[in-house]
This record gives C-alpha cells, sequence and structure tokens, in this order.
C-alpha cells in the first residue's frame, strides 16, 4: 500500500491548465483498481492518494505519468506502508 503526496510547488499557478489532465489521471488510477482515495491536503497544500495493487516501480511510472507531475505542478513523494493490523473493512489491504 502506498500514500502519494502531491505537494504544490512554485508552478502552481499553471495548475488550471493541466487540471482536466490531471483529472483524467486520477480517473484512470480509479478505473485500474490502484486508487483507493484521492483527496486535498489542507490548506491548499496539494493533493494525497491512497493506492494498491501496485508496485512500487509501477506506482511511480504512474505517478510521473500525471500531467500536474510533468509540469512541475506539484511534487511527488511516495510513501510506502506494509499494513500490519486494518480494520474488518480494509482487511483486503493486508495482502
Amino acid at each position: 500500500m502506498f500514500i502519494v503526496l502531491l505537494k504544490f510547488s512554485s508552478n502552481k499557478a499553471q495548475a488550471g491548465q493541466f487540471m482536466e489532465g490531471h483529472n483524467a489521471w486520477i480517473k484512470r488510477g480509479f478505473d485500474d483498481g490502484v486508487f483507493l482515495v484521492v483527496g486535498s491536503l489542507q490548506p491548499q497544500l496539494g493533493g494525497a492518494i491512497v493506492a494498491h495493487n501496485s508496485s512500487l516501480a509501477e506506482l511511480q511510472t504512474r505517478v510521473n505519468s500525471d500531467p500536474f507531475v510533468s509540469a512541475k505542478v506539484v511534487s511527488a513523494e511516495i510513501l510506502e506502508i506494509t499494513p500490519a493490523k486494518a480494520d474488518e473493512r480494509l482487511t483486503f489491504l493486508l495482502g
């Protein structure tokens, strides 16, 4: 399981011109069964994603294809988590 942090960079002002592509990229992540949760980092710091069903290398390739990342609107950090315990609703994450 992974947490992806997409923190705004100095190019934040360009976000609008890449928003359509970024939203399509998010939709693909859900459609492919990789993204579980996507949301905003507060206060207006960027975004975060909870991802699974991917290797670190595959996820890095996916993140690099985000228009926000390629245009340097955000900087990306991927944190890998090895879940040890989970609420019964999330046991599918325990592998």
